[in-house]
This record gives structure tokens, C-alpha cells and sequence, in this order.
């Protein structure tokens, strides 16, 4: 779906900033309202979404456990 998104994950990118995983967020979001950047009226909702996304992106990715990997923690 969003072909501008990279793989964050352990071992394909082995660093992963707060900014990459922002960046991931905006970009999924933008993707699914349609909107590359909102009207101000629906600025708050937009920018709300993009904290959760990317919330839930660090989740996802302090919680995978790489096969063969001694440790896969992540901040």
C-alpha cells in the first residue's frame, strides 16, 4: 500500500530513529486520508493519528524478536 515505507525491522535496517519511525507514520497516514497535509480543520485529528501510528510502530517493533538474533531489543 505504501510503497515509500522501509522496513524498520531488525536485521533490514539495524538502527531505527524516532524520526524513521515518524516518517513511516505521516507517510501511512497521509496514505489513508487521501491528504498530503490537512486543512487546518482537520490538522489536530491528522497530527493525533500520526502519534498513534507511530506509537504503535514502536510497539510493534520493540515487541519482534528476530530468529537467531542474541537480543532484539528495541527503544
Amino acid at each position: 500500500m505504501c510503497r515509500s515505507i522501509k522496513t524498520l525491522r531488525p536485521p533490514v535496517t539495524p538502527e531505527v530513529s524516532e524520526e524513521d519511525i515518524r516518517s513511516a507514520a505521516l507517510q501511512y497516514v497521509r496514505k489513508v486520508s487521501g491528504f498530503r497535509a490537512p486543512a487546518a480543520h482537520n490538522r489536530e485529528v491528522f497530527d493525533q493519528a500520526v502519534d498513534a501510528v507511530a506509537a504503535a510502530t514502536q510497539e510493534l517493533l520493540g515487541g519482534l524478536r528476530v530468529r537467531g538474533a542474541a537480543s532484539a531489543n528495541r527503544q
